[in-house]
């Protein structure tokens, strides 16, 4: 029975998807939900499994081409044997018929090649002594049956059998003439000889063709998801005002923290203590101060919103993706730190499901573990802000009047400028900057 393989519903308002890499061709064997095919949507890919085992008779799309929702891409023979399974089968019938008679040896491989060593005539003895085996003759003695002496005249000249050809060939040209006796050598032979010794040199039109091999170029598609980044990029520029501001956090406090509890952390909770939690929960505090940040222009209208859907910034397999932690507000460190965990790992093997990469009221965005030490990120809408962070560096401060060496991140806050103002964009930073400098008061709530 044929069995259509469709595209199935891969998220809200997602009408169209690209066809990626197929897992399986026309003739290969599935098994029931194994993946068929990949499929690119503007958010995400995602693997689609096979409703029923069988053998792909027919793949109707190829890779790039578009497809709708519920749209029949493949077709899979449900009736067909799997003859990888069968030939395997008959393969180990075979063995167990071939086990010998009993009490009777079977003969092994090394066996017969030994027999076939015997019945091989003996090698030739080293120094003649082997009567039978006649040494090699030379090409003349194969012409005419007999042995020919060659005279000194037919010799080939000492400085055409050097070893080093070039300086030998120098020094040929340097030495006086030869006698008489030796004027007689075959010029053709020479010169044939001479040429064989003249050192190979490579043509310039070979060069020319290499240099221009290394000069190519590779033609892909762009993916769904690529496109959609690059149409949100663009709309957040022309549709937004946006503005940047810029302020520097010492992170020795929360690294002095991390390293005083980083193995009990670990212990407990099976995961890594790491800064985004930080920056998460002093954000959720920085939103419930300066609310416009976390509102955003709908029409003619201002949304306020009393929760927090956090969007983290990660860089998939395909590109950059921001999947969103939501209702962060009374998740714990440990709690947010595994999440974030599991959002870039299936990113890299994009895993990611198009419902985690929608919707998000604020986005926070690290740029400092590729080692960014400064930027400024662009909003992602409909969003009205996205906080950057920077490398950690060591850097010379002034505390309490004297130079000291601190840990210190630069970090930037995008803003759009028709809902948030400079003073609420620079209130909002500032006390972010205060909490993770004094990260006891993220307990305390002051």
């Amino acid at each position: 029975m044929s069995v259509a393989v469709k595209i199935p519903e891969v998220g809200e308002s997602i009408s169209e998807v690209a066809i990626g890499e197929w897992l399986k061709h026309e003739g290969d064997f599935v098994e029931r939900d194994e993946d068929v095919v990949v499929i690119e949507t503007d958010k995400a890919t995602v693997e689609i499994p096979a409703p029923e085992s069988g053998r792909v008779t027919k793949i109707l799309k190829q890779t790039g081409d578009s497809a709708s929702v519920n749209e029949v891409i493949a077709y899979i023979d449900s009736d067909a044997v799997n003859d990888a399974a069968k030939a395997s089968t008959k393969s180990n019938n075979a063995v167990d018929q071939s086990e010998p008679e009993p009490g009777k040896t079977p003969k092994t491989k090394k066996d017969e090649s030994a027999s076939q060593r015997v019945d091989a005539p003996e090698r030739a003895k080293p120094d003649g002594q082997d009567q039978n085996v006649q040494p090699p003759e030379t090409s003349d003695q194969q012409s005419t049956g007999e042995t020919k002496e060659i005279s000194e005249e037919e010799k080939i000249p000492d400085s055409l059998q050097a070893p080093k050809y070039q300086a030998a060939h120098d020094a040929t040209e340097q030495r006086p003439a030869r006698p008489a006796a030796n004027r007689d050598v075959k010029p053709q032979i020479a010169e044939r000889a001479e040429e064989k010794l003249q050192p190979v040199r490579p043509k310039k039109d070979v060069q020319v063709s290499s240099r221009a091999a290394e000069r190519r170029e590779e033609i892909v598609p762009i993916s769904q998801l690529r496109r959609k980044i690059a149409e949100r990029l663009v709309q957040a520029q022309q549709t937004a005002a946006l503005l940047t501001t810029f302020n520097e956090v010492d992170m020795t406090s929360v690294i002095e923290l991390r390293r005083r509890h980083r193995d009990a952390f670990a212990e407990k909770h099976q995961t890594k203590l790491g800064f985004m939690s930080f920056f998460v929960k002093a954000a959720i505090d920085a939103l419930k101060l300066v609310p416009e940040v976390n509102a955003e222009i709908r029409g003619e209208n201002i949304v306020y919103r009393n929760f927090f859907d956090i969007g983290i910034a990660v860089g998939g397999g395909r590109g950059l993706v921001v999947p969103v932690l939501r209702d962060v507000e009374p998740l714990g460190f440990a709690e947010i730190e595994k999440a974030i965990a599991d959002f870039a790992r299936r990113a890299e093997q994009n895993k990611l499901k198009p419902d985690e990469l929608q919707g998000g009221t604020f986005t926070i965005s690290n740029g400092g573990i590729y080692g960014s030490l400064l930027s400024t990120p662009i909003v992602n809408p409909p969003q009205s802000a996205i906080l950057g962070l920077h490398a950690i560096e060591e850097r010379p401060v002034v505390r309490a009047g004297a130079v000291v060496i601190r840990s210190m991140m630069y970090v930037a806050l995008t803003y759009d400028h028709r809902l948030i103002d400079g003073r609420e964009a620079v209130t909002f930073l500032k006390h972010i900057k205060d909490l993770i400098e004094e990260p006891a008061r993220m307990l305390l709530q002051i």
